[in-house]
């Protein structure tokens, strides 16, 4: 998906950036990126506090990070990145609006990659935790990594890829009689 050529189509290039975006940013809620605003990057991090849980994150910044932002026109808006209408006057409903076309434009991009799942900016915090999990990243990290207030809210989002895990465990059991 990162290295995907959309560059024909920039509706779908830009769903796709914000899709490796909260990636990046270690499976960043899609409310969290939206609110997230110019003056909390700092000195090399991102700052920000969690919307659902209300706890303090900071992020290294990187180059793809970086890259990303330098994509898209720097505007007047507070906002880091672009995903709340300027003018606005709700942030809320701007927000719902971006994600719900975002959403969209990441099936089209599933269905072109031929992917057998419906992609949206909830898988990339599932697949950020999914990742890290397969690395062998502890599930402590993984739960501060993603903002979670405990470790049981990290094993939902890792519950699908256990339970594959498991199957292929059974797999090579059954294989071995």
């Amino acid at each position: 998906l990162c290295h995907l050529d959309l560059a024909a189509t920039p509706a779908l290039d830009f769903a796709r950036d914000m899709f490796m975006m909260s990636f990046y940013l270690r499976g960043m809620s899609f409310i969290d990126m939206a609110c997230l605003r110019k003056t909390d990057l700092c000195a090399g991090r991102i700052t920000y506090r969690r919307r659902k849980t209300g706890r303090l994150l900071s992020i290294r910044w990187t180059a793809e990070m970086q890259a990303i932002v330098d994509k898209y026109p720097a505007s007047e808006s507070p906002f880091l990145l672009p995903l709340v209408s300027p003018g606005s006057t709700s942030v809320y409903a701007s927000y719902r609006r971006t994600a719900s076309r975002i959403n969209a434009r990441l099936h089209t991009i599933a269905g072109r990659m031929h992917l057998p799942l419906h992609l949206t900016m909830y898988v990339a915090r599932h697949s950020w935790a999914s990742v890290a999990y397969r690395k062998g990243v502890a599930m402590s990290v993984i739960s501060e990594g993603m903002g979670h207030s405990s470790e049981a809210t990290t094993r939902i989002y890792l519950a699908s890829l256990d339970t594959a895990t498991i199957d292929r465990a059974n797999s090579l059991i059954i294989r071995s009689l």
